[in-house]
Protein backbone atom coordinates (compact mmCIF):
# COMPACT_ATOMS: atom_id res chain seq x y z
CA UNK A 1 0.00 0.00 0.00
CA UNK A 2 0.81 3.57 -0.47
CA UNK A 3 -0.12 7.02 1.04
CA UNK A 4 -1.31 9.98 -1.33
CA UNK A 5 -2.19 13.19 0.51
CA UNK A 6 -3.55 16.22 -0.74
CA UNK A 7 -4.04 19.69 0.22
CA UNK A 8 -8.02 20.54 -0.65
CA UNK A 9 -8.22 24.50 -1.43
CA UNK A 10 -6.56 25.61 -3.88
CA UNK A 11 -4.53 21.97 -5.11
CA UNK A 12 -7.99 19.94 -5.36
CA UNK A 13 -10.47 22.85 -5.81
CA UNK A 14 -9.56 26.08 -7.62
CA UNK A 15 -9.76 28.72 -4.97
CA UNK A 16 -10.48 29.12 -1.32
CA UNK A 17 -12.88 27.96 0.12
CA UNK A 18 -13.44 30.40 3.06
CA UNK A 19 -13.04 33.16 0.43
CA UNK A 20 -15.89 31.84 -1.48
CA UNK A 21 -18.02 31.98 2.02
CA UNK A 22 -17.04 35.50 2.89
CA UNK A 23 -18.58 36.73 -0.22
CA UNK A 24 -21.82 37.03 0.05
CA UNK A 25 -21.02 38.76 2.98
CA UNK A 26 -19.41 41.62 1.21
CA UNK A 27 -16.14 40.39 3.54
CA UNK A 28 -14.06 38.13 0.27
CA UNK A 29 -11.49 40.87 -0.40
CA UNK A 30 -10.74 41.15 3.13
CA UNK A 31 -11.07 37.72 3.59
CA UNK A 32 -8.79 36.39 0.82
CA UNK A 33 -5.97 39.27 1.88
CA UNK A 34 -5.75 37.27 5.60
CA UNK A 35 -5.28 34.13 3.86
CA UNK A 36 -2.78 35.19 1.06
CA UNK A 37 -0.31 36.16 3.86
CA UNK A 38 -1.39 32.67 5.93
CA UNK A 39 -0.61 30.56 2.84
CA UNK A 40 2.50 32.47 2.22
CA UNK A 41 3.80 31.80 5.99
CA UNK A 42 3.41 35.87 7.36
CA UNK A 43 0.89 34.71 9.61
CA UNK A 44 0.57 32.09 11.75
CA UNK A 45 -2.37 29.83 10.06
CA UNK A 46 -4.22 29.23 13.74
CA UNK A 47 -4.90 33.28 14.44
CA UNK A 48 -5.80 33.41 10.15
CA UNK A 49 -8.33 30.67 10.84
CA UNK A 50 -9.71 32.13 13.67
CA UNK A 51 -9.83 35.77 12.44
CA UNK A 52 -11.40 34.59 9.19
CA UNK A 53 -14.04 32.25 10.28
CA UNK A 54 -14.70 35.28 12.84
CA UNK A 55 -15.85 37.35 9.86
CA UNK A 56 -18.82 34.14 8.69
CA UNK A 57 -20.31 35.10 11.29
CA UNK A 58 -24.19 35.16 10.79
CA UNK A 59 -24.07 33.54 7.72
CA UNK A 60 -26.83 30.67 7.15
CA UNK A 61 -25.42 27.14 7.47
CA UNK A 62 -27.60 26.74 4.13
CA UNK A 63 -25.93 29.15 2.06
CA UNK A 64 -22.94 27.76 2.97
CA UNK A 65 -23.75 24.07 2.43
CA UNK A 66 -24.83 25.53 -1.11
CA UNK A 67 -21.40 27.44 -2.05
CA UNK A 68 -19.28 24.00 -0.87
CA UNK A 69 -21.43 21.78 -2.75
CA UNK A 70 -20.75 24.18 -5.96
CA UNK A 71 -16.75 24.99 -6.02
CA UNK A 72 -14.78 24.61 -8.93
CA UNK A 73 -12.76 21.48 -8.78
CA UNK A 74 -9.42 21.76 -10.21
CA UNK A 75 -8.40 20.44 -14.01
CA UNK A 76 -7.92 16.54 -13.49
CA UNK A 77 -8.86 16.24 -9.89
CA UNK A 78 -11.26 13.09 -10.20
CA UNK A 79 -8.58 11.70 -13.08
CA UNK A 80 -5.61 11.86 -11.31
CA UNK A 81 -6.84 10.19 -7.88
CA UNK A 82 -8.35 7.72 -9.78
CA UNK A 83 -5.10 6.93 -11.37
CA UNK A 84 -3.23 7.24 -8.23
CA UNK A 85 -6.05 4.79 -6.32
CA UNK A 86 -5.41 2.43 -9.70
CA UNK A 87 -1.74 2.29 -8.56
CA UNK A 88 -2.48 1.00 -5.48
CA UNK A 89 -2.12 4.28 -3.40
CA UNK A 90 -4.56 5.29 -0.48
CA UNK A 91 -5.43 8.63 -1.17
CA UNK A 92 -6.56 11.50 1.36
CA UNK A 93 -7.66 14.73 2.05
CA UNK A 94 -6.06 17.08 4.96
CA UNK A 95 -7.87 20.71 4.05
CA UNK A 96 -7.25 23.98 6.60
CA UNK A 97 -10.92 24.60 5.24
CA UNK A 98 -14.55 23.28 6.13
CA UNK A 99 -15.74 19.49 6.14
CA UNK A 100 -19.45 21.17 4.57
CA UNK A 101 -17.00 21.06 1.40
CA UNK A 102 -14.57 18.11 1.51
CA UNK A 103 -17.16 15.59 2.93
CA UNK A 104 -19.20 16.61 -0.48
CA UNK A 105 -15.63 16.62 -2.38
CA UNK A 106 -14.93 12.64 -1.12
CA UNK A 107 -18.16 11.38 -2.98
CA UNK A 108 -17.42 13.37 -6.33
CA UNK A 109 -13.39 12.84 -6.69
CA UNK A 110 -13.33 9.62 -5.13
CA UNK A 111 -10.98 9.82 -2.51
CA UNK A 112 -10.56 7.78 0.76
CA UNK A 113 -11.25 10.11 3.64
CA UNK A 114 -11.08 13.77 4.56
CA UNK A 115 -9.68 15.41 7.54
CA UNK A 116 -10.59 19.06 7.65
CA UNK A 117 -12.30 21.81 10.02
CA UNK A 118 -15.55 22.06 11.00
CA UNK A 119 -17.58 25.53 11.29
CA UNK A 120 -19.73 25.86 14.55
CA UNK A 121 -23.34 26.86 13.70
CA UNK A 122 -26.65 27.64 16.39
CA UNK A 123 -30.26 27.46 14.94
CA UNK A 124 -28.56 27.04 11.16
CA UNK A 125 -26.63 30.32 11.48
CA UNK A 126 -22.62 30.33 11.53
CA UNK A 127 -21.71 31.71 15.35
CA UNK A 128 -18.02 32.18 14.14
CA UNK A 129 -16.51 29.73 15.91
CA UNK A 130 -14.63 26.47 14.24
CA UNK A 131 -12.38 23.56 15.42
CA UNK A 132 -11.69 20.19 14.36
CA UNK A 133 -8.74 18.65 12.76
CA UNK A 134 -6.35 20.91 10.70
CA UNK A 135 -6.51 23.91 13.03
CA UNK A 136 -2.47 24.35 13.42
CA UNK A 137 0.58 25.17 10.75
CA UNK A 138 1.64 21.81 12.11
CA UNK A 139 -1.82 20.03 12.09
CA UNK A 140 -0.87 18.01 8.53
CA UNK A 141 2.52 16.48 9.37
CA UNK A 142 0.92 15.68 12.80
CA UNK A 143 -1.78 14.06 11.30
CA UNK A 144 0.23 12.57 8.43
CA UNK A 145 2.83 10.71 10.92
CA UNK A 146 0.04 8.95 13.35
CA UNK A 147 -1.69 7.52 9.87
CA UNK A 148 1.43 5.97 8.55
CA UNK A 149 1.85 4.43 11.69
CA UNK A 150 -2.08 3.26 11.85
CA UNK A 151 -1.65 2.26 8.28
CA UNK A 152 2.19 0.85 8.23
CA UNK A 153 3.35 3.28 5.30
CA UNK A 154 6.93 4.49 5.22
CA UNK A 155 7.72 7.73 4.57
CA UNK A 156 9.01 6.24 1.06
CA UNK A 157 5.65 5.19 0.07
CA UNK A 158 4.35 8.53 0.85
CA UNK A 159 3.56 11.47 -1.54
CA UNK A 160 2.41 14.40 -0.45
CA UNK A 161 0.43 17.56 -2.59
CA UNK A 162 0.10 20.88 -1.60
CA UNK A 163 0.38 24.88 -2.55
CA UNK A 164 0.85 26.87 0.83
CA UNK A 165 2.96 27.28 4.04
CA UNK A 166 -0.01 25.23 6.10
CA UNK A 167 1.54 22.52 3.92
CA UNK A 168 5.04 22.57 5.10
CA UNK A 169 4.82 20.47 7.65
CA UNK A 170 3.44 17.25 5.51
CA UNK A 171 6.94 17.46 3.44
CA UNK A 172 8.84 16.28 6.82
CA UNK A 173 7.52 12.38 6.11
CA UNK A 174 7.28 12.03 2.34
CA UNK A 175 9.34 11.09 -0.22
CA UNK A 176 7.46 12.42 -2.70
CA UNK A 177 6.92 16.20 -2.23
CA UNK A 178 5.13 18.57 -4.95
CA UNK A 179 4.12 21.94 -4.73
CA UNK A 180 1.43 22.60 -7.02
CA UNK A 181 0.50 26.09 -7.86
CA UNK A 182 2.47 26.86 -4.87
CA UNK A 183 3.64 29.68 -2.95
CA UNK A 184 7.48 30.23 -2.98
CA UNK A 185 7.75 29.10 0.41
CA UNK A 186 7.05 25.15 -0.29
CA UNK A 187 8.60 25.25 -4.20
CA UNK A 188 11.76 25.56 -1.75
CA UNK A 189 11.41 22.44 -0.18
CA UNK A 190 9.40 20.89 -2.91
CA UNK A 191 11.31 17.87 -5.34
CA UNK A 192 8.24 18.32 -8.00
CA UNK A 193 7.02 21.96 -9.30
CA UNK A 194 3.89 22.27 -10.95
CA UNK A 195 3.35 25.66 -12.18
CA UNK A 196 -0.36 24.86 -14.30
CA UNK A 197 -3.45 24.25 -13.34
CA UNK A 198 -3.31 20.67 -14.50
CA UNK A 199 -2.92 17.99 -11.45
CA UNK A 200 -2.37 14.84 -14.33
CA UNK A 201 1.22 16.90 -13.87
CA UNK A 202 1.84 15.14 -10.66
CA UNK A 203 1.14 11.61 -12.61
CA UNK A 204 4.83 12.33 -14.47
CA UNK A 205 6.47 12.91 -11.77
CA UNK A 206 4.96 9.33 -9.85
Amino acid sequence: MKLAVFDFDSTLMDGETIDFLAEPLGLKDKVASITEMAMRGELDFFESLIMRVKLLEGLEEEKVNKICHNLPFMPGAEETIKALKKEGFKVLVFSGGFRNATGYAKDILGFDADFSNVLHSKNGILTGLVGGDMMFSHSKGDMLKRIQAVLGIDKKDTLVVGDGANDLSMFEYASKKVAFCAKDVLKKEADFVVEEKDLTKILEFI
